[in-house]
């Protein structure tokens, strides 16, 4: 029902809008590892319904692992540009300055992954699961690390970003927001021609490209209020953009593998916590990756 579609959302976007631009990064790192874990067990449920039971609390234990090593990573100082050589061409500028740029990016990051795979190891061999579920187990509990937990840790790195951070967070959510509406109603009116078909039937190439006009509108209004140069702004819209409709069919995907409608029924009208932040597990480390593969060695 769309009401209660709209009275959720005019619940939690003023939330989550206030939590993103006055909160610091820890409580922002709080309210991401709560949003983790819900959609971590949803996507879990998933592999449930098909028989792959996941290691749940070993991989959730990891995931909030995760959180709190990208919030220490946030709380660095931020890397000045020095040493950057003045001469041997663009490219060799361009790769010192992306080099500082990711410096501080934490090593215990793959540290962790390492720590699940052995916890994995122990799981596997040591437990009296029967031995038909062992790759199950492994495959559904490593991606869900990998393709829920990881991503959405992200959101923390940005917000994180020297006083740019909680304006570029924001416009992730807005993009995705206004791309995700325009979709919706423009797809409805005008909507002819089907997107995919197979994995949701109600998308159309009309409505996606309304959400990718709609994003870039949204990149006008930021540019002339957030110190970032307008075409890195259409282009952080664009790309992140085209990745939140590649992320909505991805979840839309795992649930059509499942057999399932929603991945949950936490949010009235929504359904669960995946089925509402998918896009954002693939725009939020498009954007980030943006920033610091482009945005920082352009400088």
């Amino acid at each position: 029902m769309t009401w209660k579609r709209v009275a959720t959302a005019a619940v939690l976007i003023p939330f989550a809008v206030g939590l993103v631009l006055w909160a610091p990064t820890w409580a922002l790192a709080a309210a991401v590892a709560l949003v983790m874990l819900l959609a971590l067990f949803e996507y879990f449920a998933l592999g449930d319904a098909i028989g792959h039971r996941a290691y749940r609390f070993w991989t959730a234990s990891c995931a909030l692992l995760l959180v709190f090593i990208q919030a220490w990573a946030a709380s660095l100082p931020s890397i000045d540009y020095i040493g950057i050589p003045s001469d041997g061409g663009a490219l060799r500028q361009w790769m010192a300055r992306y080099a500082e740029s990711n410096f501080h990016f934490p090593s215990p990051v793959g540290d962790i992954f390492f720590i699940f795979l052995i916890g994995v190891a122990v799981l596997t061999l040591w437990t009296k699961r029967p031995m038909v579920e062992a790759l199950p187990a492994a495959g559904i509990s490593s991606s869900g690390l990998l393709l829920v937990a990881l991503p959405l840790s992200l959101a923390i790195r940005l917000h994180g970003i020297p006083t740019l951070g909680p304006a570029l967070l924001f416009f992730v959510l807005v993009i995705t927001w206004v791309g995700d509406s325009a979709a919706y109603f423009v797809g409805r009116a005008i909507g002819k021609h089907k997107f995919a078909p197979v994995l949701s039937p109600n998308k159309s190439w009309e409505g996606s490209a309304a959400s990718i006009l709609g994003a870039l509108l949204v990149a006008l209004v930021f540019a002339r209020y957030v110190n970032i140069p307008l075409p890195h702004f259409l282009a952080m819209a664009l790309v992140g953009n085209v990745a939140g409709q590649a992320g909505d069919l991805l979840e839309s995907a795992y649930k059509r593998s499942a057999g399932v409608k929603d991945s949950g029924s936490l949010l009235p009208g929504h359904g669960g916590v995946l089925d509402r932040i998918d896009a954002l597990i693939l725009t939020i480390p498009v954007v980030w990756y943006y920033w610091i593969w482009v945005y920082l060695p352009s400088r």
